[in-house]
């Protein structure tokens, strides 16, 4: 793979964030960049800022100045799209209309040279539609930057049916040139980022719905236990209910009605009430002045527990809790039962890692009505919060010696309401599995889903590379229990989660 040669003139058709931002990267890796809006006010206003954007990143000791003069003085505002025609790679960051793309591109082909790359920066629509009219569709490429461009690593590199394999592996080194991290993809629905962060939304709101906790508190979960960087809740009200709405729409239309992106009628019910978020003034959560900050539940502290014992085989997740456990000064000891799953035993009540079942049926099915489950935890060993469910079975007296176990351990200690598969393991759980789906259909490869997700849209880890540490026959029971519990196909099991499992019972993996 080669990347276009620096000399090579670059042409951005769009001057809003995403266009001023790519022509901005362009600049900096050292391409004269043509850029074109309709409105040449914004255009030559795009321009004034990217020049003010280099003079702050010299403030910062950033860049030099002498770079941020070249790179300023290679930036060009065209009048019209004719004279894009000596470029040779133009990347379009206009509206998201099919149409409107389609006529664009068809104009290009007639201005720029047979070897001209054409790129689409859309982040829903089909490249291989896009691409359809054109003389020459193999030369179309799908170039997916995020929002802000300068920040975001990521880079989907998307092919349609009809693009030319070198011309994606062009566009793929010359975003590696550019500093960023590209990755593979086919033209299917959402591409890698929008299909597989479906769950991150859809598996909250229904929590919500089921009144698992408040906003606030499944956001906490989600962001201590987790260590994902913003709750799903604060980040639709950041991204805007309409569009987060819009989005979520176009993938279940787009995937004919499947389950798994079924949208919610909460989010419906927000944005036809006009709540939109932070740009409106409410969503989720109240903003502005004046505005109460909402109370994430905490339980009150309890007392320690005179004994705890380890229960079933050994796992990671109960070694670094036994190790946080001992700090606190609990003498550990082996309890033998008959159930072989890792867990604590805590003044009579059982402590497991919720397998996607609720923590009353698991209580039922074991004949053990102190039945105790906790959510999954990034990092065991660093985690400041822990979220625990109840059985409703369960004594307040076990409960709350559990609640005192992982309080004396150092945990703030978060209840939510029995629902199955908790907050973040069913999340880590249905994003792992779409993950694995997107790989099933040849739409990406395991370490480009991870790479994805993590620099598109910041997971703590990638969610293949999470389903390996937490144990693919783990995810694969969850989902099969949600299965079990809800009635749905919307928690069916990907094919390629239970052949890598067949094929490795004892070690399945996708990462070596």
């Amino acid at each position: 793979m080669q990347a276009l040669e620096k000399d090579s003139v670059v042409a951005v058709v769009g001057s809003g964030a995403m266009g001023s931002g790519i022509a901005q990267v362009a600049a900096s890796a050292g391409h004269q960049v043509l850029l074109f809006d309709t409105r040449l006010d914004a255009a030559d206003k795009a321009i004034a800022g990217i020049r003010a954007t280099y003079t702050k990143l010299v403030e910062k000791g950033r860049m030099r100045q002498e770079e941020a003069a070249a790179a300023g003085a290679r930036l060009r505002r065209i009048g019209s799209l004719q004279e894009a025609g000596q470029a040779r790679l133009v990347v379009e960051a206009i509206v998201e209309n099919l149409d409107v793309k389609r006529a664009l591109f068809g104009e290009l082909e007639s201005i720029v040279a047979e070897d001209c790359i054409l790129a689409t920066n859309t982040s829903s629509i089909s490249v291989t539609a896009i691409a359809a009219q054109l003389r020459r569709p193999e030369r179309l490429v799908g170039m997916h930057f995020f929002n802000p461009v300068p920040l975001m690593a990521l880079v989907e590199v998307v092919e349609g049916i009809a693009t030319d394999k070198a011309v994606a592996d062009t566009v793929y080194a010359t975003a590696e040139a550019w500093g960023k991290n590209p990755v593979h993809a086919k033209s299917t629905p959402g591409f890698i980022v929008n299909r597989v962060a479906r769950p991150y939304y859809a598996e909250s709101l229904r929590l919500l719905l089921e009144q698992a906790g408040e906003p606030a508190t499944i956001d906490a979960v989600l962001r201590d236990c987790g260590g994902f960087r913003m709750g799903p809740f604060e980040l639709m009200d950041l991204i805007g209910h309409d569009v987060n709405f819009s989005v979520t729409n176009s993938v279940y239309d787009a995937y004919f009605g499947d389950p798994r992106f079924t949208p919610s009628i909460l989010q419906q019910e927000l944005v036809n009430a006009g709540f939109l978020g932070r740009k409106t003034g409410r969503g989720f959560y109240r903003y502005g002045e004046g505005a109460e900050k909402p109370v994430v539940q905490l339980e009150a502290p309890q007392a320690q527990p005179e004994a705890v014992s380890i229960t079933g085989n050994e796992s990671d997740a109960i070694a670094a809790l036994a190790v946080r456990l001992g700090a606190a000064g609990y003498a550990l000891h082996r309890e033998e039962t008959l159930d072989s799953t890792p867990g604590f035993v805590c003044q009579g009540a059982a402590v497991y890692l919720t397998d996607g079942r609720s923590a009353t049926v698991r209580a039922a099915e074991s004949w053990h009505d102190d039945t105790v489950v906790y959510d999954l935890l990034l990092d065991p060993a660093g985690a400041t919060r822990i979220a625990l469910a109840k059985a409703d079975q369960c004594s307040m007296e076990a409960y709350n010696a559990v609640v005192g176990m992982f309080q004396g351990a150092g945990f703030a200690v978060t209840r939510l309401d029995d629902v199955p598969g908790m907050a973040v393991m069913r999340t880590v759980a249905m994003l792992a599995n779409e993950a694995a789906d997107a790989v099933n259909q040849g739409v990406c490869s395991a370490s480009a889903v991870d790479i994805a997700m993590q620099k598109g849209v910041n997971y703590p880890r990638g969610p293949l590379a999470w389903a390996d540490s937490v144990g693919l026959e783990h995810i694969v029971a969850v989902l099969d229990n949600l299965a079990t519990i809800y009635g749905e196909d919307r928690y069916r099991v990907s094919p390629l989660l239970r052949r890598k499992i067949a094929a490795n019972p004892h070690g399945a993996r996708f990462h070596a």
